[in-house]
């Protein structure tokens, strides 16, 4: 069987962080950080939770690996709020490339954005496909 353009993988990214240290970094630098890292459709949603610490650090998680996936890391390339974790219509993650994100999927073909995220209270980590 034939493989379409659009099922071709373009890249793969994972990454892990332990809620923990990402919680300490919350506190010492507080909203400063969060705004930095997080669109404002982030903050809304973790800010929701009881344990925002858990939830932010899958979607850290999320933004470092797709920033793995294209090979760039977080940069001038791309930045912490040209990613974006969201929720589609099932409730399910999806990630949206915003800005120099959306640019760098265009100029590379990428078609989808395929999220795994998964948490604990110790460890929070995210895969990501792009095709």
């Amino acid at each position: 069987m034939k493989e379409g353009l659009s099922n071709r993988v373009l890249g793969i990214g994972l990454d892990l962080v332990e809620v923990g240290r990402f919680e300490g970094v919350l506190l010492r630098q507080g909203e400063r950080f969060i705004r930095r890292v997080f669109t404002e459709e982030e903050q809304r949603y973790c800010g929701t939770k009881k344990e925002p610490a858990m939830f932010y650090a899958a979607r850290f998680a999320a933004k470092e690996a797709v920033a793995k996936a294209f090979g760039t890391g977080i940069g001038a390339a791309l930045g912490w709020l040209d990613i974006e974790v969201a929720h589609g219509p099932t409730g399910a993650p999806v990630v949206r490339l915003l800005g120099k994100g959306a640019e760098l999927a265009l100029e590379r073909g990428v078609r989808e954005v395929l999220v795994s995220l998964t948490h604990t209270s110790v460890s929070a980590g995210a895969s990501i496909v792009l095709q």
